[in-house]
């Protein structure tokens, strides 16, 4: 398939510009060129035309937007000037398996101020000697060349990323920091529940004692109501038994009576 008829299937009724991502990976090219790419895509960050027959990018129109270009796998020897002019916002170019000989066919990037990472994997110039140095005395503003730093450090993912440059970063730290919030207000509703708890705890403990209290109160009256049943009862038995002395008496008199009768 020509690059012309898959840019047209790959827009799927959309507009150029509702675009920031185009995949032309293994497509055809005309006469080694760019076509049907315009500058009509005024919103695209991202580019790929991987083994598509490339020989060179003049006919790259100009992408104001445009982070990230891959044109690996092509047969790219030399025309770099063209990308500072067109790409003025470029940060991730790939020229990995092209026909990059020489340092010197990377001068042009010297332009590009904006670019941090760099790939030539497969391309002859990795096979000059100090060709680390002098790519990166070259080119200072690099960050990354072949996915690692000046100190061979590997380039994370998130360097990687076309639009991890400031917003998902951003939203991350939100994220942690809501997380953090929200950790710090789980915690002092634990403790609050922990407080709770234990004032719970502690009104139960306060009734169990008192309730306790309250038994022996009852022990101790009901044993005081016994003792005052028990003198109520030798009082009534003592009161009964001044009523029989007092029954006895006039009988015992009438006896005393006969007794002087008869005598």
């Amino acid at each position: 398939m020509d690059m012309k008829k898959r840019i047209h299937l790959e827009l799927r009724n959309r507009t150029p510009s509702d675009v920031r991502e185009l995949v032309l990976d293994n497509c055809r090219s005309y006469e080694g060129k760019i076509e049907g790419l315009t500058a009509e895509f005024v919103n695209l960050e991202f580019l790929s035309l991987i083994n598509v027959g490339l020989i060179s990018v003049c006919n790259l129109p100009k992408l104001g937007k445009l982070k990230k270009l891959e044109l690996s796998d092509n047969r790219i020897s030399g025309g770099l000037d063209v990308l500072a002019e067109k790409l003025p916002n470029l940060t991730h170019l790939n020229l990995s398996g092209n026909k990059l000989k020489d340092i010197s066919t990377l001068e042009p990037l010297q332009k590009q101020l904006t670019l941090k990472s760099l790939d030539l994997f497969n391309c002859e110039v990795t096979n000059l000697n100090d060709y680390r140095e002098s790519v990166f005395k070259l080119l200072p503003q690099l960050t990354y060349l072949d996915g690692y730093d000046i100190e061979d450090r590997e380039a994370s993912d998130s360097d990687g990323e076309v639009d991890g440059d400031g917003v998902d970063d951003d939203e991350d730290e939100e994220g942690e920091e809501e997380e953090d919030e929200d950790g710090e207000e789980d915690d002092f509703d634990e403790e609050e529940d922990e407080e709770d708890e234990e004032e719970v705890e502690g009104e139960e403990d306060e009734d169990e004692v008192s309730g306790e209290d309250e038994e022996e109160d009852f022990g101790q009256d009901g044993e005081v109501d016994d003792e005052d049943e028990d003198e109520d009862e030798d009082d009534d038995e003592a009161e009964t038994g001044k009523g029989e002395k007092r029954k006895r008496d006039p009988e015992d008199e009438d006896d005393d009576d006969d007794d002087e009768d008869d005598d």
